[in-house]
């Protein structure tokens, strides 16, 4: 899975908007989703972020592996 593919699963998977998500990041809806659609690439600070929202491992969130494993 690519990784723009899964920062929509996991926004999705957690009923949150793009404007939800963009607020968290310190952003715009525009801007999250440029990332969210992979024309643009998201700066690693901002998964760090996600990450800790999500509780899930950068790994996950780069779709480098299947399944989420929590942060501890």
């Amino acid at each position: 899975m690519l990784f723009h593919q899964r920062l929509r699963d996991m926004r999705e998977d957690h009923d949150k908007t793009q404007t939800q998500i963009a607020e968290i990041l310190g952003t715009r809806q525009q801007q999250y989703a440029r990332w969210e659609s992979g024309q643009w690439q998201m700066p690693i600070e901002h998964y760090k972020t996600l990450a800790r929202y999500y509780n899930v491992s950068i790994d996950y969130l780069c779709g480098l592996v299947e399944y989420p494993r929590k942060l501890q």
